[in-house]
């Protein structure tokens, strides 16, 4: 099993920033590809941003230029940092790991078999 902490989220206003960490533990040797998806109220959970176990990246267009994901492998960590935040950025924010053995970047939400309980990302205007 792999457990995924993360922390960071919080309240910040319209334009600020905030950093997520993820920590994964546990089978740490199975995770490849990682993600964060959101959530915000009434809404479905969105990939926000992926990276692969070579840290090749991917971002939704709602986010791409404002949020960098990136990967600690030494540390087992994987962060977003987040500038420029939106109201509509408020969500609760989802770290996700995948342990099938490929090398690209993981999309879809199928594909995620780690996920952890999610912090609170509230940006005010």
């Amino acid at each position: 099993q792999v457990q995924l902490v993360e922390s960071g989220g919080g309240l910040v206003q319209a334009g600020g920033s905030l950093r997520l960490s993820c920590a994964a533990s546990g089978r740490i040797f199975s995770i490849h590809a990682m993600g964060w998806y959101r959530q915000a109220p009434g809404e479905q959970r969105e990939l926000v941003a992926a990276i692969s176990a070579l840290g090749a990246t991917e971002y939704s267009d709602s986010v791409k230029g404002r949020f960098t994901i990136s990967r600690d492998n030494g540390k087992n960590v994987v962060y977003l940092q987040m500038n420029s935040l939106k109201p509509e950025d408020t969500a609760v924010y989802y770290c996700a790991a995948a342990s099938t053995p490929v090398l690209r970047i993981v999309s879809h939400i199928s594909e995620y078999n780690y996920w952890g309980q999610g912090t609170q990302v509230t940006v005010s205007s």
